[in-house]
């Protein structure tokens, strides 16, 4: 009865109005139903009196509309952290970076690769600037000029600069049209407190007319190059105090090295190249520069008389010694005799004289020997000292490497083995005995094909002093 009372009253409610009676809320099919049960048993013709013609609602339009949309609640605003600037690399691990790409392997400065470091961020662009400055080459006056206003030191920047600089290289040419002046020189030296390595090429001007191509080399090679004058030496006199000179003279001015070393009595490292240096007249006074290493690179050898000048006052300090040239027998006799106690590092072209044999068993300090020719030096494995560290050999394809693998076999002290392959000599048939005898006692072997290579290749460097 509640069921068929709501539906009635939904379909009432949706057409006419609502009655007051339950009765009337129905038909005459809907109340006999009520009244008397089911119509199935009703005959058909009291079926339509019963069942009138059903008048529908009438439908009346209704607009509908829908908000699919979720509510969003209302947001707060959020504090969003501000974005972190990028992590700081301290400078001594930017420097360590910078100076491992600059100069690998002690060879020569890559320039390039530190100007496109200096245009990665500020700290990196003040310590690339740094590291180019540390090592300046001035050949001409526009160089000199430009090196002088960067290290202006009435700025910081200037100053900066300046003091960055430990190593100036010098080429004094006269026939260069905008060549370097000796004043130039003299003002560049001031301009770097701290300056610690100094290379200066000297070089004469031929005469007119000797200068012909197809004349004697030995009136071609006649340059004559003026002596420092005095103003010069007193600009130099009031800058810093070098460490390290090398002087590389290929003039007919032989004194240019007796001034410089007057001048610089704290050089610790020499090394003279080009022309032998001479004593001038009357003779001066020794050498006041206690040497620790010295390097010969000479046409000619120079007489006992400058060496012996030049180590008066070397004989308890100087430690390394190398000849780049083959020695006349007197002159390594002297240097061998007079410093046996005190050398650690020996290099020379090659053991053939009976009086290397003889000197290397008084060297008991040697922690190192380089010698390029080893053909030559078969016997010098019998004398070496007990001590030796580094053995640096230059290896020819057809000579016998048997020497080697027994000093390698009885020897304790070996720590490196360096040998330089030549004519044919990476296929020598006693090389790999010699890795196997290498890898049994703990000895680094190193290879390299390059003569610079394996005359760089040193324990004692100046970088040491």
């Amino acid at each position: 009865m509640g069921v068929s009372h709501c539906l009635a009253k939904r379909i009432y409610t949706s057409s006419y109005d609502v009655p007051s009676s339950p009765l009337s809320l129905a038909g005459p099919s809907m109340q006999y139903t009520m009244m008397f049960g089911p119509m199935t048993s009703v005959p058909g013709f009291l079926r339509r009196w019963l069942v009138p013609p059903f008048k529908h609602p009438r439908a009346v339009p209704i607009e509908v509309t829908f908000d699919i949309t979720t509510p969003q609640p209302t947001r707060k605003p959020v504090d969003r952290p501000l974005p972190r600037p990028p992590a700081h690399i301290p400078n001594e691990l930017i420097l360590y970076i910078l100076q491992a790409g600059y100069s690998p392997d002690n060879t020569e400065p890559d320039h390039e690769m530190l100007m496109q470091c200096s245009l990665v961020s500020k700290d990196w662009s003040v310590l690339a600037q740094q590291l180019l400055f540390s090592d300046v080459t001035l050949r001409t006056e526009p160089a000199y000029t430009s090196f002088q206003r960067a290290v202006d030191r009435s700025t910081p920047r200037g100053c900066m600069l300046g003091n960055a600089v430990t190593s100036l290289r010098v080429t004094l040419d006269p026939n260069h049209p905008q060549c370097l002046t000796e004043r130039a020189f003299a003002q560049a030296v001031t301009l770097t407190p701290n300056l610690v390595t100094l290379r200066v090429a000297v070089y004469g001007q031929g005469a007119p007319g000797l200068d012909i191509i197809g004349s004697p080399a030995q009136q071609r090679m006649r340059r004559g190059a003026p002596s420092f004058d005095p103003t010069t030496l007193f600009i130099l006199r009031s800058g810093p105090r070098i460490k390290t000179l090398q002087l590389s003279d290929w003039s007919d001015n032989p004194t240019s090295l007796v001034q410089l070393l007057d001048i610089w009595p704290s050089v610790q490292s020499l090394e003279i190249c080009g022309t032998p240096p001479s004593l001038p007249s009357p003779s001066p006074e020794p050498c006041p520069c206690a040497l620790q290493e010295l390097r010969i690179n000479v046409q000619m050898p120079p007489s006992v008389d400058v060496l012996e000048w030049l180590t008066y006052n070397s004989k308890d300090t100087l430690r390394v010694l190398d000849l780049k040239r083959e020695p006349e027998a007197e002159m390594l006799d002297y240097l061998l005799g007079e410093h046996s106690a005190t050398l650690e590092s020996l290099s020379i072209p090659s053991a053939a004289a009976s009086k290397v044999i003889i000197n290397l068993l008084e060297c008991f300090m040697l922690r190192e020997l380089r010698v390029e020719k080893t053909k030559t030096a078969r016997q010098i494995f019998n004398t070496l000292p007990v001590g030796l560290e580094h053995l640096a050999l230059g290896v020819h394809g057809d000579v016998s490497l048997q020497p080697v693998l027994q000093f390698i076999k009885k020897t304790e002290t070996l720590k490196t083995l360096t040998m330089h392959l030549w004519n044919g000599a990476e296929s020598h048939e006693q090389l790999d005995a010699v890795k196997i005898a290498c890898a049994r006692q703990g000895v680094d072997l190193q290879f390299t094909k390059d003569i610079r290579t394996f005359r760089s290749i040193s324990s004692h460097s100046a970088s040491s002093i």
